[in-house]
């Protein structure tokens, strides 16, 4: 185990805190290996029957991937990248399958590799304080972690949308999208803890007493939009759909602009494909669109201009979404050198 992942068996539940409060819980490959080496356990232990995950600190729940880390691992070639990726997604794919209550605390930034550690999980707790993104796309990535799979089953196109733009969600939306299940007020979650290790309810039904309605959502307002603009199945034929609507609609039109033309084809493809994948295949796909992105110079542009240099202006390359052809985007779903990915 690494002391960024803390467990704690109380009474019937096994707590997984990620520990990195100053990183905004930011994941590294040691911490998938020593959460997916405690689901494995937790399984064996018959004084365990749920599992609670939650992120230490008052910002975030998990803000994603190291990215940075990531980035100097790509850069000097070095197999900590797909090494990375591989621990990650198999990770994910334990979260879908886990045989027990898998309950996600999403109190704080929710995003990325946070995504992947709670979407895939029977119980998503979102609280006040929940911000949920896939912003892949602006850093020259993919909505990975099982995103693709994940998004694809989102109502209407909410996914193809929140995919392409890296829009934000807060509670209300997130329950109204189906990313949450419950909402819990952040100043209960201690309640909720307690409950959770002591008391013989189901889970269910102790998430239901606490649950309380975090109050309407915008995004509901704008699912008929989302759902036309969106539903076309290339990212050429949602932006001039886009640039023929209403302001927000052009707001949407500006947002996929600035994204990264191959991350977005690369995306729209996996989340359509992701529609009749199974999580395991969607994950296989999704390893070999990162294996590829390793060799591109999006991602490095995309860190450079975010996290390192901070001028916020990426220059992508290809710069336009009409030089990022069909050919290309197939060209990253190849088998990578190193094989691809395994669930054994």
């Amino acid at each position: 185990m690494t002391d960024a992942v803390l467990t704690e068996h109380r009474g019937r539940a096994l707590f997984i805190t990620l520990n990195r409060p100053a990183a905004l819980n930011a994941l590294n490959r040691e911490m998938c290996l020593s959460i997916h080496r405690a689901l494995i356990n937790s399984l064996g232990d018959a004084g365990v029957d749920r599992t609670v995950i939650q992120g230490a600190g008052e910002r975030a729940f998990c803000a994603g991937g190291d990215v940075v880390g990531l980035y100097h691992a790509g850069r000097a070639g070095s197999p900590e990248w797909e090494g990375f990726f591989h621990d990650e997604y198999r990770m994910n794919q334990a979260i879908a399958v886990y045989g027990q209550d898998y309950v996600a605390l999403l109190d704080g930034v929710t995003m990325g590799g946070g995504v992947g550690l709670s979407i895939h999980g029977r119980y998503r707790v979102a609280t006040e304080r929940t911000l949920f993104a896939m912003p892949e796309t602006g850093i020259g990535l993919i909505p990975d972690v099982g995103g693709t799979h994940a998004l694809a089953r989102l109502p209407g196109e909410i996914g193809t949308w929140l995919a392409l733009t890296g829009a934000r969600l807060k509670a209300a939306d997130c329950l109204y999208a189906e990313i949450a299940t419950h909402h819990v007020p952040h100043d209960r979650l201690d309640l909720l803890r307690e409950l959770l290790a002591d008391k013989d309810e189901p889970v269910a039904e102790i998430l239901g007493t606490l649950h309380t309605d975090p109050g309407p959502s915008a995004l509901e307002t704008l699912r008929d939009a989302i759902d036309f603009h969106f539903s076309h199945d290339s990212v050429e034929a949602i932006q001039l759909s886009l640039a023929g609507g209403d302001d927000w609609a052009q707001a949407q039109h500006e947002a996929i602009a600035r994204m990264s033309p191959t991350s977005l084809k690369l995306s729209l493809r996996g989340v359509r494909m992701g529609r009749t994948q199974s999580i395991e295949a969607a994950l296989r796909t999704e390893y070999r669109m990162v294996c590829a992105i390793k060799g591109g110079r999006d991602f490095y542009e995309g860190i450079r201009a975010q996290l390192i240099d901070k001028d916020k202006a990426p220059l992508w390359s290809p710069a336009t979404l009409e030089e990022v052809d069909e050919a290309m985007v197939d060209s990253y779903l190849r088998e990578p050198a190193g094989g691809d990915l395994t669930f054994e």
